[in-house]
């Protein structure tokens, strides 16, 4: 499944912001944070892991998650690397009307 996919629901975007500020968390205390279902967050936790956003470790009967660091990291690089091929247009645009106006 396709990462921006995955990021482009709300929910998964809030599930992934309460483990930034929260670290690692049951599943039990990530549920109680939205007004749906657990089987729905349960989902939405599913398509997080099969992307490689999130991991997931079983302790006893709980199932505990936190942040994949490794997958925020490719989408810092491909975020990165987007905005200098913007920046590089945008910096070709600059030049050329410049050009323009010294004709002028």
């Amino acid at each position: 499944m396709d990462a921006f996919y995955a990021l482009a629901e709300p929910r998964r975007r809030k599930i992934i912001e309460i483990l930034a500020r929260n670290g690692e968390l049951p599943a039990t205390q990530i549920y109680s944070k939205f007004d749906i279902t657990a089987q729905a967050v349960s989902q939405h936790l599913k398509v997080l892991l099969d992307c490689g956003f999130l991991k997931m470790e079983k302790r006893s009967q709980q199932h505990i998650y936190q942040i994949n660091p490794a997958s925020m990291l490719e989408i810092e690089k491909w975020l990165t690397h987007t905005k200098g091929l913007w920046t590089k247009r945008l910096d070709n645009l600059d030049k050329f009307l410049e050009t323009e106006k010294k004709k002028k």
